[in-house]
Protein backbone atom coordinates (compact mmCIF):
# COMPACT_ATOMS: atom_id res chain seq x y z
CA UNK A 1 0.00 0.00 0.00
CA UNK A 2 3.12 2.23 0.88
CA UNK A 3 4.37 1.75 -2.25
CA UNK A 4 1.33 2.27 -4.62
CA UNK A 5 0.84 6.25 -2.58
CA UNK A 6 4.53 7.11 -2.97
CA UNK A 7 3.76 6.07 -6.62
CA UNK A 8 0.92 7.26 -7.44
CA UNK A 9 2.58 10.47 -5.52
CA UNK A 10 5.45 10.42 -7.83
CA UNK A 11 3.37 9.99 -10.96
CA UNK A 12 0.90 12.72 -10.25
CA UNK A 13 4.11 14.94 -9.84
CA UNK A 14 5.70 14.24 -12.67
CA UNK A 15 2.65 15.36 -14.56
CA UNK A 16 3.16 18.95 -13.62
CA UNK A 17 5.81 20.97 -15.95
CA UNK A 18 8.27 21.75 -13.17
CA UNK A 19 10.91 22.07 -15.16
CA UNK A 20 9.43 24.92 -17.22
CA UNK A 21 9.22 26.45 -14.20
CA UNK A 22 11.25 28.70 -12.55
CA UNK A 23 11.97 28.23 -8.93
CA UNK A 24 10.32 31.71 -7.69
CA UNK A 25 7.34 30.17 -9.82
CA UNK A 26 6.98 27.33 -7.72
CA UNK A 27 6.84 29.14 -4.47
CA UNK A 28 9.16 26.83 -2.76
CA UNK A 29 9.38 27.69 1.06
CA UNK A 30 12.37 25.95 3.31
CA UNK A 31 11.08 25.59 7.37
CA UNK A 32 12.43 24.09 10.25
CA UNK A 33 13.95 24.45 13.99
CA UNK A 34 16.51 22.83 16.11
CA UNK A 35 15.70 22.09 19.51
CA UNK A 36 18.24 21.03 22.83
CA UNK A 37 16.66 20.05 26.06
CA UNK A 38 17.74 19.30 29.66
CA UNK A 39 16.31 16.89 31.94
CA UNK A 40 16.77 16.67 35.47
CA UNK A 41 14.99 14.46 38.03
CA UNK A 42 14.43 14.05 41.68
CA UNK A 43 13.60 10.38 41.84
CA UNK A 44 13.48 7.85 38.61
CA UNK A 45 15.15 7.97 35.65
CA UNK A 46 12.73 9.48 33.04
CA UNK A 47 12.24 9.00 29.05
CA UNK A 48 14.78 6.33 29.05
CA UNK A 49 17.52 8.95 30.09
CA UNK A 50 19.68 9.30 32.82
CA UNK A 51 17.85 12.21 33.86
CA UNK A 52 18.82 11.53 38.40
CA UNK A 53 21.98 13.18 37.55
CA UNK A 54 20.75 15.17 34.38
CA UNK A 55 20.43 14.29 31.24
CA UNK A 56 21.15 16.33 28.08
CA UNK A 57 20.15 13.50 25.86
CA UNK A 58 16.99 15.17 23.95
CA UNK A 59 18.26 16.57 20.96
CA UNK A 60 15.43 17.21 18.03
CA UNK A 61 16.18 18.96 14.45
CA UNK A 62 13.36 19.29 11.75
CA UNK A 63 13.35 20.44 7.96
CA UNK A 64 10.95 20.63 6.15
CA UNK A 65 10.29 21.78 2.22
CA UNK A 66 6.84 22.94 0.56
CA UNK A 67 6.04 24.26 -3.13
CA UNK A 68 3.36 25.14 -5.15
CA UNK A 69 3.79 23.98 -8.42
CA UNK A 70 0.40 24.88 -9.76
CA UNK A 71 -2.68 27.09 -8.44
CA UNK A 72 -3.98 25.24 -5.81
CA UNK A 73 -1.83 22.50 -5.14
CA UNK A 74 0.76 22.23 -2.98
CA UNK A 75 3.47 19.66 -2.04
CA UNK A 76 5.87 19.02 0.54
CA UNK A 77 8.19 17.21 2.89
CA UNK A 78 9.34 16.88 6.28
CA UNK A 79 12.66 15.05 8.29
CA UNK A 80 13.29 14.55 11.44
CA UNK A 81 16.66 13.77 13.68
CA UNK A 82 16.16 13.02 17.00
CA UNK A 83 17.56 11.85 20.06
CA UNK A 84 16.00 10.93 23.32
CA UNK A 85 17.50 8.99 25.93
CA UNK A 86 18.27 5.19 23.93
CA UNK A 87 15.70 6.28 21.48
CA UNK A 88 16.16 7.43 17.86
CA UNK A 89 19.41 9.23 17.09
CA UNK A 90 18.24 8.75 13.20
CA UNK A 91 16.45 10.33 10.66
CA UNK A 92 12.90 10.29 9.90
CA UNK A 93 10.24 11.33 7.59
CA UNK A 94 7.12 12.91 9.51
CA UNK A 95 5.48 13.21 5.96
CA UNK A 96 5.36 13.95 2.61
CA UNK A 97 2.04 14.89 0.68
CA UNK A 98 0.51 16.63 -1.82
CA UNK A 99 -2.36 18.92 -1.38
CA UNK A 100 -5.10 19.72 -3.21
CA UNK A 101 -7.44 22.33 -1.96
CA UNK A 102 -10.18 22.76 -4.70
CA UNK A 103 -12.32 25.59 -2.55
CA UNK A 104 -12.83 26.08 1.27
CA UNK A 105 -15.34 23.41 1.36
CA UNK A 106 -13.04 20.40 0.15
CA UNK A 107 -9.89 19.52 -0.08
CA UNK A 108 -7.68 16.78 -0.21
CA UNK A 109 -4.01 15.28 0.85
CA UNK A 110 -2.00 11.99 -0.13
CA UNK A 111 1.12 10.25 0.76
CA UNK A 112 2.28 10.17 4.25
CA UNK A 113 -0.43 12.46 5.60
CA UNK A 114 -0.51 13.60 9.24
CA UNK A 115 -3.68 12.12 11.17
CA UNK A 116 -5.73 15.00 12.26
CA UNK A 117 -7.00 13.15 15.34
CA UNK A 118 -6.73 14.66 18.97
CA UNK A 119 -5.88 18.66 19.47
CA UNK A 120 -3.27 19.31 18.62
CA UNK A 121 -2.24 16.36 16.63
CA UNK A 122 -1.25 17.64 13.59
CA UNK A 123 0.90 20.77 15.43
CA UNK A 124 2.83 18.46 18.21
CA UNK A 125 5.88 18.08 15.39
CA UNK A 126 6.50 21.92 15.66
CA UNK A 127 7.59 22.77 18.61
CA UNK A 128 7.83 26.26 18.36
CA UNK A 129 4.66 26.76 18.07
CA UNK A 130 3.61 26.17 21.22
CA UNK A 131 4.92 26.93 24.81
CA UNK A 132 5.46 23.21 25.96
CA UNK A 133 8.33 21.58 26.44
CA UNK A 134 6.04 18.79 26.54
CA UNK A 135 2.38 18.23 25.44
CA UNK A 136 0.58 16.38 27.86
CA UNK A 137 2.22 12.74 27.61
CA UNK A 138 -1.37 10.66 28.28
CA UNK A 139 -2.34 12.06 24.90
CA UNK A 140 1.14 13.17 22.50
CA UNK A 141 3.57 10.72 23.79
CA UNK A 142 7.07 12.00 22.51
CA UNK A 143 8.74 8.49 23.01
CA UNK A 144 5.89 7.30 20.14
CA UNK A 145 5.75 10.60 18.15
CA UNK A 146 6.27 9.19 15.07
CA UNK A 147 3.83 6.60 15.05
CA UNK A 148 0.90 8.87 16.58
CA UNK A 149 2.05 11.52 13.71
CA UNK A 150 0.91 10.07 10.58
CA UNK A 151 -0.09 7.67 8.02
CA UNK A 152 0.59 6.14 4.85
CA UNK A 153 -3.06 7.45 3.13
CA UNK A 154 -5.30 10.44 2.12
CA UNK A 155 -7.31 13.34 4.02
CA UNK A 156 -10.18 14.77 2.88
CA UNK A 157 -11.39 18.12 4.75
CA UNK A 158 -13.19 21.61 4.46
CA UNK A 159 -14.74 24.36 6.35
CA UNK A 160 -18.96 24.69 6.15
CA UNK A 161 -20.38 28.06 6.65
CA UNK A 162 -23.50 27.27 9.07
CA UNK A 163 -25.85 29.63 9.37
CA UNK A 164 -24.52 33.13 10.79
CA UNK A 165 -25.67 32.40 14.15
CA UNK A 166 -24.16 29.33 14.63
CA UNK A 167 -20.46 29.86 13.63
CA UNK A 168 -18.45 27.56 11.28
CA UNK A 169 -18.28 23.79 11.15
CA UNK A 170 -14.51 22.14 10.37
CA UNK A 171 -14.28 18.54 8.69
CA UNK A 172 -12.09 15.72 8.57
CA UNK A 173 -12.06 12.99 7.19
CA UNK A 174 -8.76 10.05 6.69
CA UNK A 175 -8.22 6.46 5.86
CA UNK A 176 -4.73 4.49 5.38
CA UNK A 177 -2.30 2.17 6.88
CA UNK A 178 -0.29 3.36 10.13
CA UNK A 179 2.78 1.43 11.70
CA UNK A 180 3.67 1.42 15.32
CA UNK A 181 7.86 0.83 13.90
CA UNK A 182 10.01 -1.82 15.72
CA UNK A 183 11.43 0.33 17.69
CA UNK A 184 8.72 2.79 19.20
CA UNK A 185 8.73 4.14 22.92
CA UNK A 186 5.73 1.97 22.77
CA UNK A 187 7.32 -1.31 23.04
CA UNK A 188 9.56 -0.41 25.93
CA UNK A 189 8.02 -3.22 28.24
CA UNK A 190 7.68 -5.52 26.05
CA UNK A 191 11.21 -5.49 24.92
CA UNK A 192 12.63 -5.41 28.29
CA UNK A 193 10.73 -8.64 28.84
CA UNK A 194 12.80 -10.28 25.80
CA UNK A 195 9.64 -9.91 23.40
CA UNK A 196 10.47 -8.08 19.90
CA UNK A 197 8.46 -7.51 17.22
CA UNK A 198 11.08 -7.50 13.92
CA UNK A 199 8.39 -5.64 11.54
CA UNK A 200 6.56 -3.57 13.89
CA UNK A 201 3.01 -3.78 13.77
CA UNK A 202 1.00 -1.83 11.26
CA UNK A 203 -2.90 -2.09 9.81
CA UNK A 204 -5.70 0.25 8.72
CA UNK A 205 -6.56 3.30 10.46
CA UNK A 206 -9.74 5.27 9.51
CA UNK A 207 -11.10 8.11 11.04
CA UNK A 208 -12.73 11.44 11.49
CA UNK A 209 -12.99 14.64 13.16
CA UNK A 210 -15.24 17.88 14.11
CA UNK A 211 -14.38 21.31 15.16
CA UNK A 212 -17.11 23.30 15.81
CA UNK A 213 -15.84 27.04 15.26
CA UNK A 214 -18.32 28.81 17.62
CA UNK A 215 -20.48 32.20 16.89
CA UNK A 216 -18.22 32.70 20.56
CA UNK A 217 -15.23 34.40 19.06
CA UNK A 218 -12.13 32.33 19.86
CA UNK A 219 -13.89 28.85 20.74
CA UNK A 220 -13.84 25.90 19.10
CA UNK A 221 -15.68 22.32 20.50
CA UNK A 222 -14.72 19.43 18.64
CA UNK A 223 -14.41 15.55 18.37
CA UNK A 224 -12.13 12.55 16.65
CA UNK A 225 -13.22 9.05 16.73
CA UNK A 226 -10.43 6.38 15.17
CA UNK A 227 -11.28 2.86 13.78
CA UNK A 228 -8.71 0.24 13.55
CA UNK A 229 -9.57 -2.86 11.99
CA UNK A 230 -7.94 -6.27 13.53
CA UNK A 231 -3.94 -5.78 13.48
CA UNK A 232 -1.31 -8.77 13.39
CA UNK A 233 2.30 -9.06 13.58
CA UNK A 234 5.45 -11.26 13.99
CA UNK A 235 6.01 -11.39 17.42
CA UNK A 236 9.51 -13.21 18.88
CA UNK A 237 10.37 -14.43 22.49
CA UNK A 238 13.78 -16.01 22.90
CA UNK A 239 13.23 -19.07 20.75
CA UNK A 240 9.81 -18.97 19.94
CA UNK A 241 8.03 -17.15 17.02
CA UNK A 242 4.00 -16.11 17.72
CA UNK A 243 1.80 -13.36 17.15
CA UNK A 244 0.79 -9.58 18.01
CA UNK A 245 -3.26 -9.84 18.10
CA UNK A 246 -5.65 -6.74 18.11
CA UNK A 247 -9.08 -6.98 17.94
CA UNK A 248 -11.32 -3.94 16.09
CA UNK A 249 -11.49 -1.39 18.20
CA UNK A 250 -12.17 2.69 18.09
CA UNK A 251 -9.97 5.61 19.94
CA UNK A 252 -12.62 8.82 20.43
CA UNK A 253 -11.47 12.21 21.94
CA UNK A 254 -13.56 15.30 22.94
CA UNK A 255 -12.01 18.72 23.02
CA UNK A 256 -12.21 22.43 23.22
CA UNK A 257 -10.08 25.38 23.00
CA UNK A 258 -10.50 28.97 23.88
CA UNK A 259 -8.02 31.36 22.61
CA UNK A 260 -8.73 35.41 22.95
CA UNK A 261 -6.07 38.05 23.08
CA UNK A 262 -3.43 36.82 25.48
CA UNK A 263 -5.12 33.98 26.99
CA UNK A 264 -5.49 30.35 25.56
CA UNK A 265 -7.43 27.54 27.48
CA UNK A 266 -8.19 24.00 26.22
CA UNK A 267 -9.06 20.76 27.29
CA UNK A 268 -9.49 16.73 26.50
CA UNK A 269 -10.35 13.59 27.26
CA UNK A 270 -9.23 10.46 25.35
CA UNK A 271 -10.56 6.99 25.78
CA UNK A 272 -8.41 4.02 24.63
CA UNK A 273 -9.44 0.18 24.77
CA UNK A 274 -7.77 -2.16 22.45
CA UNK A 275 -8.00 -5.78 23.23
CA UNK A 276 -4.26 -7.17 22.31
CA UNK A 277 -3.17 -10.42 22.99
CA UNK A 278 0.43 -12.39 22.38
CA UNK A 279 0.00 -15.60 21.42
CA UNK A 280 3.04 -18.52 21.05
CA UNK A 281 1.11 -21.73 19.68
CA UNK A 282 4.13 -23.51 19.62
CA UNK A 283 4.21 -23.15 23.41
CA UNK A 284 0.85 -22.68 23.87
CA UNK A 285 0.83 -19.29 25.38
CA UNK A 286 -1.25 -16.45 25.51
CA UNK A 287 -0.31 -13.47 27.25
CA UNK A 288 -2.78 -10.48 27.56
CA UNK A 289 -1.16 -7.33 26.98
CA UNK A 290 -3.78 -4.95 28.80
CA UNK A 291 -4.53 -1.89 27.88
CA UNK A 292 -7.78 0.68 28.82
CA UNK A 293 -6.43 4.00 29.11
CA UNK A 294 -8.96 7.13 30.38
CA UNK A 295 -6.84 10.37 29.69
CA UNK A 296 -7.69 13.43 30.32
CA UNK A 297 -6.62 17.32 30.96
CA UNK A 298 -6.74 20.63 31.18
CA UNK A 299 -4.66 23.66 30.56
CA UNK A 300 -4.27 27.47 30.41
CA UNK A 301 -1.62 30.11 29.76
CA UNK A 302 -1.49 33.88 29.24
CA UNK A 303 1.10 35.93 27.24
CA UNK A 304 2.50 38.14 30.62
CA UNK A 305 4.73 40.62 27.83
CA UNK A 306 5.54 40.56 24.18
CA UNK A 307 8.18 38.25 24.60
CA UNK A 308 6.92 35.96 27.73
CA UNK A 309 4.26 33.48 28.15
CA UNK A 310 3.61 31.76 31.42
CA UNK A 311 1.44 27.99 31.46
CA UNK A 312 0.21 25.53 33.41
CA UNK A 313 -1.73 22.18 33.02
CA UNK A 314 -2.93 19.35 34.96
CA UNK A 315 -2.88 15.63 32.88
CA UNK A 316 -4.10 12.66 33.89
CA UNK A 317 -3.92 8.78 33.04
CA UNK A 318 -5.68 5.98 34.30
CA UNK A 319 -5.01 2.41 33.24
CA UNK A 320 -8.04 0.42 34.22
CA UNK A 321 -6.49 -2.51 33.21
CA UNK A 322 -4.21 -2.69 35.63
CA UNK A 323 -4.44 -3.34 38.95
CA UNK A 324 -4.28 -0.46 41.77
CA UNK A 325 -0.80 0.47 42.50
CA UNK A 326 1.20 3.34 41.35
CA UNK A 327 1.73 1.72 37.70
CA UNK A 328 -1.82 2.23 37.57
CA UNK A 329 -2.23 6.15 36.83
CA UNK A 330 0.01 9.13 35.93
CA UNK A 331 -0.96 12.38 37.37
CA UNK A 332 1.13 15.17 36.04
CA UNK A 333 0.95 18.59 37.69
CA UNK A 334 2.74 21.32 35.24
CA UNK A 335 4.09 24.46 35.53
CA UNK A 336 5.76 25.94 32.31
CA UNK A 337 7.36 29.21 31.18
CA UNK A 338 8.52 30.37 27.09
CA UNK A 339 10.69 33.20 26.14
CA UNK A 340 10.87 34.46 22.71
CA UNK A 341 14.72 36.31 22.58
CA UNK A 342 13.51 37.14 19.09
CA UNK A 343 11.37 35.57 16.15
CA UNK A 344 14.03 32.62 15.70
CA UNK A 345 14.87 32.24 19.29
CA UNK A 346 13.18 31.05 22.07
CA UNK A 347 13.74 28.84 25.57
CA UNK A 348 11.48 27.42 27.35
CA UNK A 349 12.05 25.85 31.00
CA UNK A 350 8.76 23.88 32.88
CA UNK A 351 8.25 21.74 36.21
CA UNK A 352 6.42 18.60 36.47
CA UNK A 353 5.08 16.90 39.56
CA UNK A 354 4.35 13.34 38.92
CA UNK A 355 2.35 10.75 40.99
CA UNK A 356 1.99 7.14 39.47
CA UNK A 357 4.42 5.21 37.33
CA UNK A 358 1.82 4.54 34.33
CA UNK A 359 3.91 6.58 32.07
CA UNK A 360 7.66 7.75 30.95
CA UNK A 361 9.60 4.87 32.70
CA UNK A 362 10.78 1.96 31.82
CA UNK A 363 12.26 -0.61 34.07
CA UNK A 364 16.19 -1.22 32.59
CA UNK A 365 16.66 2.76 33.75
CA UNK A 366 15.44 2.34 36.74
CA UNK A 367 17.34 -0.70 38.28
CA UNK A 368 16.40 -0.20 42.12
CA UNK A 369 12.51 -0.04 41.26
CA UNK A 370 10.56 2.95 40.83
CA UNK A 371 9.46 5.93 43.52
CA UNK A 372 5.64 6.48 43.18
CA UNK A 373 6.73 10.32 43.04
CA UNK A 374 8.90 12.49 41.33
CA UNK A 375 9.94 15.97 40.14
CA UNK A 376 11.40 16.98 36.43
CA UNK A 377 12.58 19.91 35.35
CA UNK A 378 12.82 20.18 31.77
CA UNK A 379 14.97 23.05 30.01
CA UNK A 380 14.90 23.71 26.17
CA UNK A 381 16.03 25.86 23.91
CA UNK A 382 15.02 25.98 20.36
CA UNK A 383 16.15 27.88 16.89
CA UNK A 384 13.63 28.17 13.91
CA UNK A 385 13.81 29.58 10.48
Amino acid sequence: MKRLLVGAMALALGAIPIAAQSLEDLNIQIHGYATQGFLYTTNNNILTTSSSDGSPAWTEAVVNVGAQPVPKLRVGVQARYYLLGNFGNAITLDWAQADYKVNDKIGVRFGKVKIPSNLFNEIQDIDPSYIWALLPQGFYTISNRNSLLSQYGGVAYGTLKLDKHLGKLDYRGWGGEQTIAADDGYWVSLREAGMNLPNGLSGPNFGGALHWKTPLTGLMIGGSDIRKPAWSSELTYGPLTGTMNTRPFSQWALFGIYEKNKIMVAGEYNKLNPPVTLNFPSASLVIPFPVDNRSWYGMASYKLTGKLTAGVYDSQMINHAVPLSPARDSMDWVVSGRYDFSQFLYAKAEQHFINGTANYYDANMNPGGLKPTTKLTILKVGVSF
